[in-house]
């Protein structure tokens, strides 16, 4: 069995809307499994959760004694 990932559009009539380039692909006149993947709004809301959580994780690990490698680092840029 071969899978393939591709973007599809649900048309205004509820028809699933396949590429040209996999449908020159697949065979005719034969059944196929299909999976539709949808994303939701918690899947958003999740990730910007995430996103959020990483960067607070990161600068909770920054202390005030790492500011002596700011100053290196402006320096040599100067």
């Amino acid at each position: 069995m071969k899978a393939y990932e591709f973007p599809a559009k649900i048309t205004p009539e509820g028809k699933l809307e396949l590429p040209e380039s996999l449908l020159k692909r697949l065979p005719n006149d034969q059944m196929v499994m299909v999976i539709a993947l949808v994303s939701e709004q918690t899947d958003i809301e999740e990730q910007a959760t995430w996103n959020r959580l990483t960067s607070e994780q990161f600068f909770a690990g920054y202390d005030q004694a790492d500011a002596i490698y700011d100053k290196n680092l402006m320096r040599s840029k100067a």
